[in-house]
Protein backbone atom coordinates (compact mmCIF):
# COMPACT_ATOMS: atom_id res chain seq x y z
CA UNK A 1 0.00 0.00 0.00
CA UNK A 2 1.32 3.31 -1.15
CA UNK A 3 1.85 5.69 1.59
CA UNK A 4 -0.04 9.07 1.65
CA UNK A 5 0.82 12.16 -0.13
CA UNK A 6 3.13 14.46 1.57
CA UNK A 7 1.28 17.66 1.85
CA UNK A 8 2.55 21.25 1.40
CA UNK A 9 0.86 24.77 1.65
CA UNK A 10 1.54 27.86 -0.90
CA UNK A 11 3.05 28.07 -3.92
CA UNK A 12 6.88 28.60 -2.36
CA UNK A 13 9.42 25.67 -4.07
CA UNK A 14 6.78 24.77 -6.62
CA UNK A 15 9.21 23.16 -8.97
CA UNK A 16 11.53 22.05 -6.18
CA UNK A 17 9.39 20.06 -4.42
CA UNK A 18 7.72 18.24 -7.99
CA UNK A 19 11.29 17.05 -8.76
CA UNK A 20 11.78 15.92 -4.95
CA UNK A 21 8.50 13.98 -5.55
CA UNK A 22 9.43 12.63 -9.07
CA UNK A 23 12.99 11.29 -8.25
CA UNK A 24 12.04 9.94 -4.33
CA UNK A 25 8.76 8.57 -5.59
CA UNK A 26 6.30 10.34 -3.01
CA UNK A 27 3.07 11.47 -3.99
CA UNK A 28 2.85 14.88 -2.65
CA UNK A 29 -0.31 17.55 -2.51
CA UNK A 30 0.33 21.47 -2.59
CA UNK A 31 -2.79 23.46 -0.84
CA UNK A 32 -3.21 26.98 -0.60
CA UNK A 33 -1.81 28.40 -3.62
CA UNK A 34 -2.25 31.79 -3.13
CA UNK A 35 -5.52 30.98 -1.79
CA UNK A 36 -5.70 34.39 -0.47
CA UNK A 37 -4.30 36.66 -4.01
CA UNK A 38 -6.80 38.73 -6.06
CA UNK A 39 -6.06 35.86 -8.80
CA UNK A 40 -5.78 32.49 -6.71
CA UNK A 41 -4.35 29.31 -7.90
CA UNK A 42 -1.40 28.37 -9.83
CA UNK A 43 0.04 30.76 -12.56
CA UNK A 44 0.19 30.41 -16.37
CA UNK A 45 3.85 28.90 -15.75
CA UNK A 46 3.52 26.65 -13.04
CA UNK A 47 0.74 24.68 -15.02
CA UNK A 48 3.10 25.25 -17.90
CA UNK A 49 5.99 23.46 -16.11
CA UNK A 50 3.28 20.85 -14.95
CA UNK A 51 2.89 19.76 -18.74
CA UNK A 52 6.22 19.64 -19.05
CA UNK A 53 7.09 17.33 -16.01
CA UNK A 54 4.46 15.10 -17.85
CA UNK A 55 5.75 14.85 -20.92
CA UNK A 56 9.25 14.02 -19.66
CA UNK A 57 8.06 11.41 -17.14
CA UNK A 58 5.38 8.11 -17.68
CA UNK A 59 2.66 7.07 -15.49
CA UNK A 60 2.28 10.36 -13.97
CA UNK A 61 -1.14 11.25 -12.16
CA UNK A 62 -1.51 15.12 -11.82
CA UNK A 63 -4.68 16.72 -10.34
CA UNK A 64 -5.64 19.97 -10.10
CA UNK A 65 -8.60 21.52 -8.55
CA UNK A 66 -11.54 23.48 -10.01
CA UNK A 67 -10.03 27.05 -8.27
CA UNK A 68 -6.05 26.00 -9.25
CA UNK A 69 -5.37 26.38 -4.84
CA UNK A 70 -4.72 22.56 -4.72
CA UNK A 71 -2.64 20.19 -6.68
CA UNK A 72 -1.88 16.34 -6.29
CA UNK A 73 0.85 14.93 -7.85
CA UNK A 74 1.82 11.29 -8.43
CA UNK A 75 4.90 10.71 -10.23
CA UNK A 76 5.68 8.28 -12.76
CA UNK A 77 9.07 6.91 -14.11
CA UNK A 78 11.39 9.27 -16.08
CA UNK A 79 11.35 8.48 -19.71
CA UNK A 80 13.07 11.99 -21.13
CA UNK A 81 12.92 11.44 -25.15
CA UNK A 82 13.01 14.16 -27.65
CA UNK A 83 10.57 17.09 -26.60
CA UNK A 84 9.66 20.77 -27.70
CA UNK A 85 8.10 22.68 -25.11
CA UNK A 86 6.52 26.37 -25.90
CA UNK A 87 7.38 28.61 -22.38
CA UNK A 88 4.92 31.34 -21.63
CA UNK A 89 6.15 34.77 -21.52
CA UNK A 90 5.65 35.18 -17.75
CA UNK A 91 8.74 33.52 -17.35
CA UNK A 92 12.03 33.03 -18.87
CA UNK A 93 12.86 29.48 -20.21
CA UNK A 94 15.83 29.00 -17.55
CA UNK A 95 12.68 28.39 -14.83
CA UNK A 96 11.76 25.35 -16.81
CA UNK A 97 15.47 23.60 -17.69
CA UNK A 98 16.87 24.46 -14.45
CA UNK A 99 14.55 21.55 -12.79
CA UNK A 100 14.62 19.66 -15.57
CA UNK A 101 18.20 18.71 -15.44
CA UNK A 102 17.82 17.24 -12.31
CA UNK A 103 15.56 14.51 -13.66
CA UNK A 104 17.45 14.01 -17.03
CA UNK A 105 20.13 11.98 -15.50
CA UNK A 106 18.20 9.31 -14.11
CA UNK A 107 15.93 8.76 -17.02
CA UNK A 108 15.20 5.77 -19.11
CA UNK A 109 17.15 7.21 -22.46
CA UNK A 110 19.02 10.44 -23.59
CA UNK A 111 16.34 14.38 -23.14
CA UNK A 112 16.60 16.19 -26.14
CA UNK A 113 14.71 19.32 -25.09
CA UNK A 114 14.15 22.54 -27.24
CA UNK A 115 12.40 24.85 -25.21
CA UNK A 116 10.95 28.65 -27.02
CA UNK A 117 10.51 31.40 -25.23
CA UNK A 118 12.92 34.48 -23.60
CA UNK A 119 15.75 33.12 -23.07
CA UNK A 120 17.32 35.43 -20.21
CA UNK A 121 15.14 38.23 -17.94
CA UNK A 122 16.93 38.58 -14.97
CA UNK A 123 14.62 36.73 -12.64
CA UNK A 124 15.36 32.98 -13.75
CA UNK A 125 18.84 31.55 -14.95
CA UNK A 126 20.04 32.85 -18.27
CA UNK A 127 20.95 30.27 -20.76
CA UNK A 128 24.46 30.99 -20.73
CA UNK A 129 24.70 30.99 -16.80
CA UNK A 130 23.07 27.64 -16.75
CA UNK A 131 25.81 26.08 -19.45
CA UNK A 132 28.78 27.85 -17.59
CA UNK A 133 28.32 27.78 -14.30
CA UNK A 134 25.29 24.88 -13.86
CA UNK A 135 26.57 22.12 -15.89
CA UNK A 136 30.20 22.03 -14.22
CA UNK A 137 27.95 21.23 -10.81
CA UNK A 138 26.79 17.85 -12.67
CA UNK A 139 30.25 17.17 -13.78
CA UNK A 140 31.75 16.73 -10.32
CA UNK A 141 28.76 14.06 -9.78
CA UNK A 142 30.04 12.35 -13.05
CA UNK A 143 27.59 13.43 -15.29
CA UNK A 144 28.94 14.68 -18.36
CA UNK A 145 28.29 15.45 -21.78
CA UNK A 146 25.63 17.97 -21.86
CA UNK A 147 25.07 20.45 -24.34
CA UNK A 148 23.08 23.68 -24.47
CA UNK A 149 22.94 25.67 -27.74
CA UNK A 150 21.01 28.76 -28.11
CA UNK A 151 19.19 28.37 -31.77
CA UNK A 152 17.68 31.66 -31.44
CA UNK A 153 18.02 34.31 -28.16
CA UNK A 154 14.47 36.10 -27.21
CA UNK A 155 14.38 39.05 -25.18
CA UNK A 156 11.45 39.98 -22.99
CA UNK A 157 8.31 40.86 -23.55
CA UNK A 158 8.15 39.18 -27.26
CA UNK A 159 10.40 36.28 -26.54
CA UNK A 160 11.20 34.44 -29.70
CA UNK A 161 14.20 32.41 -28.41
CA UNK A 162 14.87 28.65 -28.99
CA UNK A 163 17.22 26.79 -27.29
CA UNK A 164 18.32 23.63 -27.17
CA UNK A 165 19.16 21.05 -24.22
CA UNK A 166 20.72 17.83 -24.75
CA UNK A 167 21.56 15.28 -21.95
CA UNK A 168 22.77 11.84 -23.59
CA UNK A 169 24.40 10.41 -20.40
CA UNK A 170 21.97 8.43 -18.22
CA UNK A 171 23.60 7.53 -15.01
CA UNK A 172 22.74 4.68 -12.94
CA UNK A 173 23.39 6.47 -9.42
CA UNK A 174 25.73 9.46 -9.13
CA UNK A 175 28.94 9.94 -7.62
CA UNK A 176 29.48 10.62 -4.10
CA UNK A 177 31.03 14.25 -3.85
CA UNK A 178 34.69 14.03 -1.91
CA UNK A 179 35.18 17.71 -2.39
CA UNK A 180 38.31 19.78 -0.57
CA UNK A 181 36.83 21.91 2.21
CA UNK A 182 39.93 24.06 1.56
CA UNK A 183 38.80 27.51 0.40
CA UNK A 184 39.53 27.43 -3.94
CA UNK A 185 41.49 30.65 -5.66
CA UNK A 186 39.98 31.93 -8.54
CA UNK A 187 42.16 31.80 -11.29
CA UNK A 188 40.29 33.32 -14.84
CA UNK A 189 36.92 35.28 -15.24
CA UNK A 190 35.01 34.83 -18.11
CA UNK A 191 31.58 35.85 -19.75
CA UNK A 192 29.08 36.27 -22.52
CA UNK A 193 27.96 39.64 -23.71
CA UNK A 194 24.91 39.64 -25.93
CA UNK A 195 22.44 41.74 -28.01
CA UNK A 196 19.10 41.37 -29.51
CA UNK A 197 18.10 43.82 -32.18
CA UNK A 198 19.43 46.77 -30.83
CA UNK A 199 23.19 48.12 -32.01
CA UNK A 200 26.38 45.96 -31.48
CA UNK A 201 27.87 48.47 -30.10
CA UNK A 202 25.69 48.06 -26.82
CA UNK A 203 27.50 44.63 -26.65
CA UNK A 204 30.96 46.66 -26.74
CA UNK A 205 29.60 49.10 -24.24
CA UNK A 206 28.64 46.25 -21.54
CA UNK A 207 31.96 44.40 -22.11
CA UNK A 208 34.07 47.91 -21.20
CA UNK A 209 31.64 48.59 -17.98
CA UNK A 210 32.30 45.00 -16.93
CA UNK A 211 36.32 45.19 -17.65
CA UNK A 212 35.96 48.58 -15.26
CA UNK A 213 35.79 46.70 -12.24
CA UNK A 214 36.97 42.89 -13.01
CA UNK A 215 40.36 44.91 -14.62
CA UNK A 216 41.23 45.33 -10.29
CA UNK A 217 41.14 41.74 -9.67
CA UNK A 218 44.41 41.22 -11.26
CA UNK A 219 42.60 37.93 -12.79
CA UNK A 220 42.34 37.21 -16.89
CA UNK A 221 38.99 38.18 -18.23
CA UNK A 222 38.04 37.23 -21.61
CA UNK A 223 34.64 38.11 -21.96
CA UNK A 224 32.68 36.87 -25.59
CA UNK A 225 30.43 39.22 -27.83
CA UNK A 226 27.41 37.49 -28.91
CA UNK A 227 25.36 39.75 -31.28
CA UNK A 228 21.75 38.12 -32.51
CA UNK A 229 21.13 39.31 -36.30
CA UNK A 230 18.34 38.27 -38.51
CA UNK A 231 15.86 35.54 -37.33
CA UNK A 232 18.37 34.75 -34.43
CA UNK A 233 17.43 37.80 -32.49
CA UNK A 234 13.77 36.93 -31.33
CA UNK A 235 11.07 39.35 -31.20
CA UNK A 236 12.05 42.01 -28.94
CA UNK A 237 15.14 44.38 -28.40
CA UNK A 238 17.59 43.87 -25.47
CA UNK A 239 20.69 43.17 -23.80
CA UNK A 240 22.74 41.92 -20.70
CA UNK A 241 25.46 39.50 -19.68
CA UNK A 242 26.45 36.49 -18.07
CA UNK A 243 29.74 36.35 -15.93
CA UNK A 244 31.89 32.86 -14.28
CA UNK A 245 34.74 33.24 -11.90
CA UNK A 246 36.19 29.98 -12.33
CA UNK A 247 38.80 28.53 -9.81
CA UNK A 248 41.74 26.03 -10.38
CA UNK A 249 40.22 22.99 -8.55
CA UNK A 250 37.18 23.69 -11.37
CA UNK A 251 34.68 25.33 -9.10
CA UNK A 252 33.23 28.34 -10.24
CA UNK A 253 31.05 31.12 -9.21
CA UNK A 254 28.43 33.51 -11.53
CA UNK A 255 26.25 36.57 -11.88
CA UNK A 256 24.25 37.70 -14.31
CA UNK A 257 22.05 41.32 -15.82
CA UNK A 258 19.72 41.53 -17.95
CA UNK A 259 19.18 45.50 -19.38
CA UNK A 260 16.07 47.24 -18.83
CA UNK A 261 14.42 50.29 -20.36
CA UNK A 262 16.41 53.06 -20.07
CA UNK A 263 19.22 51.76 -18.81
CA UNK A 264 23.29 52.09 -20.28
CA UNK A 265 24.93 49.00 -21.61
CA UNK A 266 27.79 50.08 -18.99
CA UNK A 267 25.48 50.07 -16.02
CA UNK A 268 24.99 46.56 -16.46
CA UNK A 269 28.11 45.41 -17.35
CA UNK A 270 28.95 47.05 -14.02
CA UNK A 271 26.06 45.58 -12.01
CA UNK A 272 26.63 42.24 -13.15
CA UNK A 273 30.72 42.47 -12.32
CA UNK A 274 30.06 43.57 -9.04
CA UNK A 275 27.70 40.90 -8.13
CA UNK A 276 29.83 38.30 -9.26
CA UNK A 277 32.63 39.75 -6.86
CA UNK A 278 30.31 39.35 -4.00
CA UNK A 279 29.67 35.57 -5.14
CA UNK A 280 33.39 35.00 -4.71
CA UNK A 281 33.46 37.42 -1.31
CA UNK A 282 30.65 35.12 -0.03
CA UNK A 283 33.77 31.96 -0.14
CA UNK A 284 32.76 28.23 -0.41
CA UNK A 285 32.84 26.67 -3.51
CA UNK A 286 29.36 27.23 -5.31
CA UNK A 287 27.23 30.59 -5.70
CA UNK A 288 23.55 30.88 -4.74
CA UNK A 289 22.31 29.62 -8.08
CA UNK A 290 24.30 26.63 -7.76
CA UNK A 291 23.88 25.38 -4.65
CA UNK A 292 20.34 23.72 -4.26
CA UNK A 293 21.44 21.96 -7.66
CA UNK A 294 24.56 20.98 -5.82
CA UNK A 295 22.64 19.80 -2.20
CA UNK A 296 20.23 17.55 -4.21
CA UNK A 297 22.90 16.02 -6.11
CA UNK A 298 24.59 14.92 -3.01
CA UNK A 299 21.59 13.55 -1.30
CA UNK A 300 21.01 11.17 -4.50
CA UNK A 301 25.04 9.61 -4.16
CA UNK A 302 25.62 6.05 -2.57
CA UNK A 303 25.42 5.76 0.89
CA UNK A 304 28.63 7.41 1.74
CA UNK A 305 28.95 10.91 3.14
CA UNK A 306 29.21 13.94 0.97
CA UNK A 307 31.58 17.45 2.04
CA UNK A 308 31.27 20.78 0.31
CA UNK A 309 32.66 23.76 1.53
CA UNK A 310 30.33 26.16 1.41
CA UNK A 311 29.77 30.29 2.07
CA UNK A 312 27.53 31.64 4.61
CA UNK A 313 25.91 34.00 1.90
CA UNK A 314 24.36 30.60 0.52
CA UNK A 315 22.04 29.65 3.78
CA UNK A 316 18.70 31.11 3.01
CA UNK A 317 15.66 30.64 3.77
CA UNK A 318 14.92 28.67 0.37
CA UNK A 319 17.99 26.30 1.05
CA UNK A 320 16.88 25.70 4.88
CA UNK A 321 13.46 25.02 3.62
CA UNK A 322 15.31 22.64 0.77
CA UNK A 323 16.64 20.66 3.35
CA UNK A 324 13.66 20.16 5.55
CA UNK A 325 11.98 18.85 2.15
CA UNK A 326 14.92 16.75 1.23
CA UNK A 327 14.72 14.91 5.36
CA UNK A 328 10.68 15.12 4.56
CA UNK A 329 10.97 12.93 1.38
CA UNK A 330 14.26 10.50 1.97
CA UNK A 331 14.91 10.90 6.24
CA UNK A 332 18.22 11.79 5.53
CA UNK A 333 20.02 14.94 7.23
CA UNK A 334 22.24 17.50 5.95
CA UNK A 335 25.12 19.15 8.55
CA UNK A 336 26.34 22.41 8.64
CA UNK A 337 29.81 22.60 10.65
CA UNK A 338 31.45 25.98 10.81
CA UNK A 339 34.64 26.06 8.83
CA UNK A 340 37.61 26.26 11.13
CA UNK A 341 40.22 27.03 8.07
CA UNK A 342 43.78 25.20 7.12
CA UNK A 343 46.06 24.27 9.73
CA UNK A 344 48.76 26.56 7.39
CA UNK A 345 46.64 30.07 7.67
CA UNK A 346 47.67 32.28 10.03
CA UNK A 347 44.78 33.12 12.85
CA UNK A 348 43.87 36.15 11.07
CA UNK A 349 42.52 34.06 7.96
CA UNK A 350 41.15 31.44 10.17
CA UNK A 351 38.97 34.38 12.16
CA UNK A 352 37.58 35.83 8.60
CA UNK A 353 36.64 31.76 7.12
CA UNK A 354 35.29 30.90 10.69
CA UNK A 355 32.73 33.62 10.09
CA UNK A 356 31.86 33.23 6.85
CA UNK A 357 32.44 29.42 5.75
CA UNK A 358 30.67 26.39 6.78
CA UNK A 359 30.95 22.64 5.66
CA UNK A 360 28.14 20.96 4.16
CA UNK A 361 27.92 17.55 4.85
CA UNK A 362 25.44 15.03 3.67
CA UNK A 363 24.70 11.14 3.67
CA UNK A 364 23.72 10.09 0.05
CA UNK A 365 20.36 7.77 0.63
CA UNK A 366 21.58 5.46 -2.33
CA UNK A 367 19.20 6.54 -5.15
CA UNK A 368 19.37 4.20 -8.23
CA UNK A 369 18.12 5.46 -11.37
CA UNK A 370 14.51 3.64 -11.49
CA UNK A 371 13.93 2.95 -15.49
CA UNK A 372 17.55 1.24 -15.51
CA UNK A 373 16.87 -0.91 -12.44
CA UNK A 374 13.59 -2.20 -13.86
CA UNK A 375 16.23 -3.01 -17.60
Amino acid sequence: MAPPPLIYTGHVDFRMRLVLATLSGRAIKIEKIRSDDMEPGLKDYEVSFLRLLEAVTNGSVIEISYTGTTVVYKPGLIVNGTITHNCPLSRAVGYFIEPILLLAPFGKSALSLTVKGITSNGIDLGVDTIRTAIFPIYNKFGIMRQELRVIKRGSPPLGGGEVNVFLPHVLLQPQTLHASVSAPTVSKLRGVAYSTRVSPASVNRIVDGARSVLSKTGCETFIFSDVARGEESGKSPGFGVSLVAETRSGWCYCAESVGSAGEAPEDIGERAARALLEEVANGGMVCRSQVKTLAVLMVLGKEDIGRVLIGKGVIDEGFVRLLRDIKLMWGTEARLKEFEGDDDEDEDDKERERAEEFVLSVKGVGFVNASKKMA
